[in-house]
């Protein structure tokens, strides 16, 4: 069974449902509202144990109704809860989400995530030690993503780093990764490009390998050779396999929130390489997690079991073949 080490966000997630993301300084009617539980770490954590992994996560909630739900519903889904650490110093983390019928817009209030530390980590470095696969993200401050990266090479641990909320980040904290998992915007972001609609994939594939040189370049020890995976929602996802650049085109599912597609992906990215699979047997099994969460509503809520994704890989195939 593959042991995952997440360190990252919790957040209560505060949807509303629109016909569309307004403007700057336009109001829109929405059509609904609910709480589910989200954060980019706790997301990526219930992934992962859904789909069979020995999963513990790492970070900070409030001393709150939200941190307590939000624990709790980590530990009906499997995750090892016993080292979030709990503060009375700030509200747990909130995320406000915008759903509209094809896409979402989310803002984010980090609260208690910002107050994971260094300390919090060190004091934790035998937990990340003991995992096959750390996975970080940047939802918490990047001095504590980067010292769990550094604990986690240091015990010669896979790293997959989710560079989302998109920022700047240097060479040499890329280079502590061993897979990177951005999206089209936070790649051209990450590779210091601007976004020219006009170059199309071309641009993202330029990203691309701007990306696997410098974390090349760092003259470190590499645990296995660096890896970098752009999801590109509808239009699927591009990774990198030695030179060679390939194209995966999306399923093809009616879309009903895509809230959780990216953490989906990740976490069953890390659950699949952390039980030794090949990097396209991963991305392959990512793709078709991914594609059943978009069919469903909400973040947690959406992702799918081991069982549910055989099945429906199973179901696709079936419906897609010549008939005889």
């Amino acid at each position: 069974m593959a042991r995952i080490c997440v360190v990252g966000s919790l957040n209560m997630d505060l949807n509303v449902e629109t016909p569309r993301v307004p403007s700057l300084g336009e109001t829109v009617i929405g059509d609904g509202f609910y709480t589910t539980p989200g954060g980019k770490g706790a997301n990526q954590a219930v992934a992962a144990a859904k789909l069979g992994a020995e999963v513990v996560m790492i970070g900070c909630v409030g001393d709150d109704e939200y941190g307590a739900q939000l624990t709790e519903g980590l530990a009906r889904a499997g995750v090892d809860t016993s080292h979030l650490r709990v503060t009375p110093c700030a509200a747990t983390g909130i995320a406000l989400v915008m759903l509209s019928e094809h896409d979402n817009c989310i803002i984010v209030s980090p609260g208690a995530n910002a107050l994971l530390t260094l300390q919090d980590i060190s004091d934790l470095e035998s937990v990340i030690a003991a995992s096959d696969m750390l996975v970080v993200q940047l939802e918490t401050p990047l001095e504590t993503v980067r010292r769990a990266m550094e604990l986690a090479r240091a015990h010669g641990i896979q790293v997959l780093l989710n560079p989302a909320p998109a920022v700047v980040l240097s060479e040499d904290f890329l280079a502590l990764a061993d897979i990177l998992v951005p999206n089209e915007s936070e790649c051209l972001i990450l590779a210091g490009l601007s976004a020219d609609p006009a170059d199309g994939l071309e641009r993202v594939e330029e990203a691309m390998r701007a990306l696997v040189q410098m974390a090349s370049e760092d003259g470190m020890p590499r645990v296995s050779s660096h890896k970098v995976v752009v999801t590109l929602g509808g239009d699927g996802l591009m990774y990198n396999d030695g030179a060679v650049v390939i194209h995966k085109s999306a399923w093809q599912v009616p879309v009903v929130d895509t809230t959780a597609a990216g953490d989906s992906f990740t976490g069953a990215l890390a659950v699949y390489l952390a039980n030794g699979a090949t990097f396209e047997d991963a991305v392959d099994f990512a793709v078709a997690v991914s594609a059943l969460t978009v069919t469903r509503k909400g973040a947690q809520e959406s992702l799918p079991t081991l069982e549910e994704v055989l099945d429906f890989i199973e179901k696709h195939h079936n419906s897609n073949r010549e008939p005889s």
